[in-house]
C-alpha cells in the first residue's frame, strides 16, 4: 500500500496530489491518504470515484485528521 500524507494541504491541491499519486500506481493497488483539511473528506472521495477508482474506507484518525484508502481502477 502506498501512503500519501497531505496534512497542511488544502483543496484543490489535496485532489491534485492524490490524482498524481494514483497515476504512478498499477491498477488494483491501494493508496492511503491522510488529510487535515476537512473539505477534502468530501471532495477527494467524490472526485476519485468520478474517475473510476474505489474508495475502500474513510476514517477519522484524530481530532482534525482523516484517512482515506483508495483502490486504483
Amino acid at each position: 500500500m502506498k501512503k500519501l500524507d497531505l496534512r497542511g494541504e488544502v483543496c484543490p491541491f489535496t485532489f491534485v496530489k492524490t490524482k498524481v499519486a494514483l497515476e504512478d500506481m498499477e491498477s488494483g493497488e491501494t493508496l492511503e491518504v491522510i488529510f487535515d483539511h476537512e473539505p477534502a473528506i468530501r471532495d477527494v472521495p467524490r472526485s476519485v470515484q468520478a474517475e473510476g477508482h474505489e474508495v475502500l474506507s474513510i476514517e477519522k484518525i484524530g481530532e482534525d485528521e482523516w484517512k482515506i484508502v483508495i483502490r486504483k481502477k
